[in-house]
């Protein structure tokens, strides 16, 4: 699986953590930066390319995911949000990360490098890669509930 990642200063710690630990247990990973160390550096140009990525890549047939890291995950989760046929979700804990997978078929997860050890948010991480849609009726009329919004403005 294809993992794209995208953070900002207050997250850069972890990503560089997880961008290893990702690779030695056999994602492919893509660091869609930043690559320097900025404390004024802006992150929905980086949260945005990694979440169009993920877009790009699920069109494409290629099974991606996506992360994205800032201090809380608040912003990084919004802009992230704004990519056409992502579902970014906050994850906080291990159940949070699992039922975005299970019940939303999110495909980006954000975690607030600020709220977690690097080991926390790691776990936190490798359950949300590792947990699969749940595929249930409920959930996947929900979903294209808000797909259909997303492509005319309109709900049901």
């Amino acid at each position: 699986m294809r993992v794209h990642i995208a953070t900002d200063h207050a997250g850069m710690e972890l990503s560089s953590h997880l961008i290893g630990h990702l690779r030695e247990s056999g994602y492919d990973v893509v660091d869609h930066g930043p690559q320097e160390y900025d404390a004024n550096d802006d992150y929905p140009a980086f949260c945005i390319n990694a979440a169009q990525a993920v877009a790009d890549d699920r069109e494409a047939g290629v099974d991606a995911l996506g992360i994205v890291l800032g201090g809380s995950g608040n912003g990084e989760q919004i802009a992230a949000n704004k990519v056409r046929g992502i579902r970014a979700a906050l994850a906080w804990n291990l159940d949070t990360a699992r039922l975005a997978r299970q019940h939303n078929d999110a495909n980006v997860v954000a975690v607030g490098g600020r709220q977690h050890t690097v080991d926390e948010a790691a776990e936190i991480i490798d359950a949300f890669l590792a947990e699969p849609f749940s595929g249930d009726e409920r959930h996947v009329r929900r979903i294209g509930q808000i797909a259909r919004y997303e492509a005319t403005g309109t709900t049901a």
